[in-house]
């Protein structure tokens, strides 16, 4: 049987200095192989660092990586999989205090909201605020505002590429 592969990026968009070696050896137990990552300082939060790295790997190690992250409260990521054959892709973002947000991805890279997440959120929504709010919690607005300033400060940064053992 074949293994499927994607690939996808994981944005460390903030980390203290003394953790930026254990998420290197968190990154490298999921994909099996030595990492080094670029970390730079991160001028949205002081005394913090960012990076970036591409993977390529199987189906399912975006979720692996985001999960191995989380181990950190502290910190502030995402984690992208791209889609392939027969899989849609995901965004998994943490942000200190709101948890993890996942969710699907399409192949042009817009978040996916499901026909029944639509229909629960229509019959339930006791007014057009509550409906938009409702949308904003499936599109992971509050992640996205929290985030935002942490990716802009990231503009332009270098990406390290990780190619996952097979």
């Amino acid at each position: 049987m074949q293994r499927r592969s994607t690939q996808g990026v994981v944005f460390v968009h903030a980390c203290p200095k003394a953790l930026c070696q254990h998420v290197e050896w968190a990154l490298e137990r999921v994909i099996g192989a030595p990492v080094t990552l670029s970390w730079a300082e991160q001028p949205a939060a002081h005394g913090s660092y960012r990076a970036e790295i591409a993977w390529t790997g199987g189906t399912g190690t975006g979720s692996k990586l985001a999960a191995a992250l989380k181990a950190w409260p502290m910190l502030r990521f995402e984690v992208t999989e791209d889609a392939s054959q027969g899989n849609d892709g995901e965004r998994l973002a943490y942000v200190p205090g709101q948890g993890i947000f996942r969710a699907p991805v399409s192949a042009n890279g817009d978040l996916v909201v499901t026909e029944q997440q639509l229909r629960h959120l229509a019959a339930t929504a006791t007014s057009p605020e509550g409906f938009r709010h409702g949308v904003d919690q499936l599109l992971g607005a509050a992640w996205d505002d929290d985030l935002e300033t942490y990716r802009h400060a990231g503009d332009g940064g270098p990406v390290t590429w990780l190619h996952q053992v097979v």
